[in-house]
């Protein structure tokens, strides 16, 4: 039999597919939390923007996941007030979300509901924040 045509050679190629195109995701995920925070100037920035890749450490990005929403939005607040735009709360409700439905994941049984709902707060932070980055860029 040859081994590459069998099913568990199929099925592991196709899971790892499945996680490089994953971390590929993930990677152009943070390049949008560093770019937003690039945008910010440096003054009213509370984080150095390439800290977000720390967020590939497994386990320790679940605590710092909540550091980086929390800096992101209070760099957007000092931006946003130097700059005299408009803007309020800056995906922090959605972040939080995302950030305690990832934790909450880790339950079994739960994991049912909160795996989904925390993709979809994902994507949702996702979108709110690089909409507050093309924001930047335009003034």
């Amino acid at each position: 039999m040859n081994y590459l045509h069998s099913p568990a050679m199929f099925f592991s190629g196709w899971f790892l597919g499945v996680w490089v195109i994953a971390l590929v995701v993930f990677i152009l995920y943070l390049i949008t939390l560093m770019n937003t925070l690039n945008a910010v100037s440096p003054a009213n920035r509370r984080m150095t923007p390439g800290l977000v890749f720390l967020l590939l450490i497994p386990l320790f990005n679940l605590v710092w996941n909540f550091l980086v929403v929390t800096k992101i939005r209070d760099s957007l607040q000092a931006e946003f007030s130097a700059r005299n735009l408009s803007g309020q709360g800056f995906a922090y409700g959605v972040g939080l979300a995302m950030c305690i439905l990832y934790i909450v994941a880790l339950l079994p049984v739960i994991n049912l509901l909160a795996a989904p709902a925390a993709l979809v707060c994902w994507i949702i932070y996702w979108v709110q924040i690089a909409g507050y980055k093309g924001q930047l860029s335009k003034t």
